[in-house]
């Protein structure tokens, strides 16, 4: 699983229509070797060397104020997809935070049970995109 770290391939997996939503999250899926896949970096290099599976996780402060809340909330998603790698095709995948959690409902800005929520909703979210999600032990929240 390879990471997205310059603004262009996040834009370029977000050119394309979302696979999958929650009341929370969407998720947006890109070729890597597309046409967009295919995209070269200013310097000439491409954008996506590897082809493999590429993850980005957009957490505006918009809905996520806090920064505990949006780091808690980003190592939540990259723990849900870790037990994927293997179902993930070799595509650009970017979880992106479309609404913000309740701060009447979790008052805590890095509380389990806003990590249990997050990781309920993330399961949901993979499994509408049609990937296999394991029921590991949802006592653990990372």
């Amino acid at each position: 699983m390879q990471r997205l770290r310059s603004r262009q391939q996040f834009q370029v997996a977000m050119a394309g229509s979302p696979v999958a939503r929650t009341a929370h999250f969407v998720l947006h899926r890109s070729p890597v070797d597309g046409p967009s896949g295919a995209a070269h970096a200013a310097a000439g290099r491409p954008l996506f060397p590897v082809t493999a599976p590429w993850l980005g996780v957009v957490l505006p402060k918009r809905w996520a104020r806090r920064a505990v809340t949006r780091n808690a909330i980003r190592r939540q998603i990259y723990e849900s997809v870790r037990p994927l790698t293997g179902q993930l095709p070799a595509s650009v995948h970017v979880v992106r935070l479309r609404a913000g959690f309740s701060r009447d409902q979790f008052v805590s800005a890095s509380s389990d049970v806003l990590k249990r929520a997050v990781r309920a909703e993330l399961q949901q979210l993979w499994s509408r995109a049609g990937l296999q999600v394991a029921t590991g032990n949802p006592s653990h929240v990372g």
